[in-house]
C-alpha cells in the first residue's frame, strides 16, 4: 500500500538513486590500470637518429615523413584497382574503390594534419621518447579496461602526437594529455563513450575533472576541431583482406598478428615519420613473414592495392620486426600481454626468425 501511494516523482528519484548506487558500485569494481612513474624518469637526451635510447652527442635533425615521396606515384589506377586478381574483396573495392582510397591517401599527407616527424626535437624539453612509449602502453590498457575499439587507441595516439607537435609540455601534464585524448577520440568513436570521472578515476584522480575538461580544449584548438583521420587501422583493413589471397576462411591468427605489430608500433616514438598507410603495409608484410617465413611476403596483389614496394617498406618493418623481437621496447608490456590472451590466438608468443632474408626486400616482379 505505501508503495502505491509514492509519487511519480519520488519513484523517479529512487529509480535515479538505485541507477547511482549501480554505477558507483561498477566503478568501485573496475581496477586501475597501472602507469609507470613518468615523472621519475631522467630528463630526455635528444639523439642524432631520433629514437629513444642509446648513447651520442645530442643534435637536432631534419627528419622526412616517410612514405610521401612514393604516395603520387605509387597510388592504384582506377584500372588495376578493378582488374585482376578475381575473388579478393578489399573492403573499399568497387565503382569507386579507388577513389576512396586515394582520397584516404591524400588525406593523410595533408601537412596540417600530419603529426611533426622530430617534435621530440623541435618542440619539447621536458618529455622524451620513452615516456611517450609509457603513455601510449598504460592507454593499451585503458583502452583494453574500458573494451574501446581499436579506431578509439588509434585516434587517441594520433592527437597525442598532434598536441606535442606544437605545444610544449611537462612531464607532469603527460599523463592529462593522454587521457583528455582518449576522452575525445572515445566521444568519436564510441557509442557510450566512458565519462570524464572514469577517465580522472583511471589515473587515481591525479587530476581533477575541470583539468581533464580544459586539456581536452586545448587538444581541440591543437587540432583546429577536425578530428578525423585515416589512422593506420584505417589502411590496415584492407591490407589484411587482401593478405588473406587464397583462403577460403578468415586467418584470424593472420589477422590477430597483424593487429599486435600495428599496435606496437604505436609504441616506438621512430614511427611517428611513417605515414599510417607505410606501417599498415609494412605490419601485413611481417605478418605474413612471421606465419609463414618461407613465402615472399610481398605479393604483386599486395603491391597493387597498397600502392607500395617492398623497398618503400624496408626500413619500417626492420624496425617493427625489432619491436616485436623485443630489441626495441622491450620493457612495455601491456601491448604484449593484452595479445598473449587466447582470445587473440597467443599471437605475441609466436616465434619469428631474428633476421628477414635480403631477399624479401627485391621487388617481386625483379
Amino acid at each position: 500500500m505505501a508503495e502505491n501511494r509514492r509519487t511519480p516523482a519520488a519513484k523517479k528519484r529512487a529509480a535515479d538513486a538505485a541507477a547511482d548506487a549501480e554505477q558507483e558500485l561498477a566503478a568501485a569494481s573496475r581496477k586501475r590500470a597501472a602507469l609507470g612513474d613518468i615523472t621519475n624518469l631522467p630528463n630526455p637526451i635528444v639523439h642524432a637518429k631520433g629514437g629513444g635510447g642509446g648513447g651520442g652527442a645530442t643534435k637536432k635533425t631534419k627528419v622526412k615523413i616517410v612514405g610521401e615521396s612514393t604516395a603520387a606515384a605509387s597510388a592504384p589506377s582506377t584500372a588495376a584497382e578493378e582488374g585482376g586478381d578475381r575473388g579478393i574483396d578489399p573492403p573499399t573495392r568497387g565503382a569507386y574503390g579507388s577513389d576512396i582510397f586515394r582520397y584516404l591517401r591524400n588525406r593523410e599527407m595533408e601537412p596540417k594534419r600530419r603529426p611533426l616527424p622530430d617534435y621530440m626535437e623541435k618542440v619539447q624539453n621536458d618529455v622524451s621518447p620513452n615516456m611517450r612509449g609509457i603513455l601510449v602502453d598504460w592507454l593499451v590498457g585503458v583502452a583494453e579496461e574500458y573494451q574501446l575499439v581499436s579506431d578509439t587507441l588509434y585516434l587517441s595516439i594520433y592527437y597525442i602526437d598532434r598536441f606535442l607537435s606544437s605545444n610544449a609540455l611537462s612531464r607532469q601534464k603527460l599523463q592529462l594529455l593522454g587521457v583528455s585524448a582518449m576522452l575525445i577520440s572515445s566521444k568519436y568513436e564510441e557509442i557510450a563513450p566512458p565519462h570524464v570521472e572514469d577517465f580522472c578515476y583511471m589515473t587515481d584522480n591525479s587530476y581533477t575533472k575541470e583539468e581533464v575538461v580544459q586539456m581536452e580544449d586545448d587538444i581541440l584548438k591543437a587540432l583546429d576541431y577536425e578530428l578525423g583521420n585515416p589512422t593506420i587501422r584505417t589502411f590496415l583493413r584492407r591490407f589484411s583482406t587482401v593478405a588473406q589471397e587464397g583462403h577460403k576462411t578468415t586467418n584470424l591468427k593472420l589477422e590477430f598478428l597483424g593487429y599486435y605489430l600495428a599496435e606496437l608500433s604505436l609504441l616506438d616514438y621512430t614511427c611517428v615519420k611513417f605515414l599510417p598507410s607505410v606501417v599498415a603495409a609494412s605490419v601485413t608484410f611481417l605478418a605474413r613473414y612471421i606465419t609463414q617465413p618461407r613465402t615472399h611476403p610481398w605479393t604483386s596483389s599486395l603491391r597493387r592495392y597498397s600502392g607500395y614496394t617492398v623497398k618503400d617498406l624496408k626500413e619500417c618493418v626492420h624496425i617493427i620486426h625489432d619491436l616485436y623481437l623485443g630489441r626495441r621496447g622491450g620493457s612495455l608490456q601491456a601491448v604484449r600481454e593484452k595479445y598473449k590472451q587466447h582470445k587473440f590466438k597467443r599471437v605475441a608468443v609466436m616465434p619469428s626468425p631474428p633476421d628477414i632474408p635480403a631477399s624479401y626486400f627485391k621487388d617481386v616482379n625483379e
